[in-house]
């Protein structure tokens, strides 16, 4: 049996937009329910939700029935080790925060390769007999580089000042801009949605186009996400499950009880 191709990372090379959601509940029957909506992606978030490696494998599992979601992890930061096993448990789809130059873009290729003759000196190490899925594809180590897709996020003035070079990187599948830390590497904490950060997002977001790889953005406001869809993003996440649960409930709290309704957000005031 031949390794399992990666929808969403056809879909980055052919440029069709992929809708997501950010997951940050940290739990597999939410995550079953999020599927069942019809994204494109959901976002298993290791880096800001309690996620370990068995968490992250068990919402994944429940993702995997809808077949037409695909499911992408964050690690908590480009650990070689971590890299590995969120790999190993059947992740084919990796989002890395925090990357600030090619040289760092470049060690997280080699981290999600296998050690073969593609010029790019993976450094995946090799498992024996596997129980997860990939042990049922005997020629899982020599078709796995070519499905897995590496996103890397640049959040910060250093990344965009490095961001042709990160973008340039072989094996650099998409960048991935992240707003909030963007804006408060810029002297704009809590504000993403400032004229300069904004300028710098849209500027980003046509620089990762003109090295050929995909942009992407997290907001949850759809008049801002249609915006960067228009601009060329690819991959935008447009919603997450903690934001989407606490408004929803703090909203039917005030219809019933009187209570001050969720604040309005903040545009652009995410990741």
């Amino acid at each position: 049996m031949q390794t399992p191709a990666n929808p969403f990372k056809q879909a980055l090379v052919e440029r069709r937009p992929q809708i997501g959601l950010w997951l940050g509940l940290a739990n597999a029957y939410s995550a079953e329910i999020c599927a069942g909506a019809g994204f494109d992606w959901l976002l298993i978030d290791g880096e800001h939700s309690p996620n370990g490696v068995t968490d992250v494998l068990a919402q994944a599992q429940a993702i995997a029935a809808y077949t037409t979601t695909h499911a992408i992890a964050r690690v908590p930061v480009g650990d070689s080790v971590l890299i590995k096993q969120y790999l190993d448990v059947g992740i084919q789809t990796l989002l890395v925060p925090m990357v600030d130059t090619a040289e760092q873009a470049a060690q997280l290729v080699r981290a999600c390769r296998y050690p073969q003759d593609d010029g790019q000196g993976g450094i995946r190490g090799m498992a024996g007999a596997r129980a997860s899925r990939w042990g049922r594809y005997p020629n899982y180590a020599k078709e796995a580089n070519a499905q897995v897709c590496l996103l890397v996020q640049a959040e910060t003035q250093a990344a965009l000042e490095h961001l042709d070079a990160i973008a340039a990187t072989p094996g650099v599948d998409g960048v991935f801009i992240g707003p909030s830390d963007l804006s408060a590497s810029m002297g704009h904490v809590g504000n993403p949605g400032h004229p300069a950060v904004q300028a710098a997002i849209e500027d980003a977001i046509a620089r990762i186009l003109r090295a050929g790889k995909a942009p992407g953005i997290l907001t949850s406001d759809e008049t801002q996400a249609r915006h960067y869809l228009a601009l060329g993003a690819v991959f935008v996440a447009v919603g997450l499950d903690t934001q989407i649960l606490m408004r929803q409930t703090t909203d039917l709290v005030a219809r019933f009880k009187g209570a001050a309704p969720a604040p309005a957000l903040t545009k652009g005031a995410v990741y």
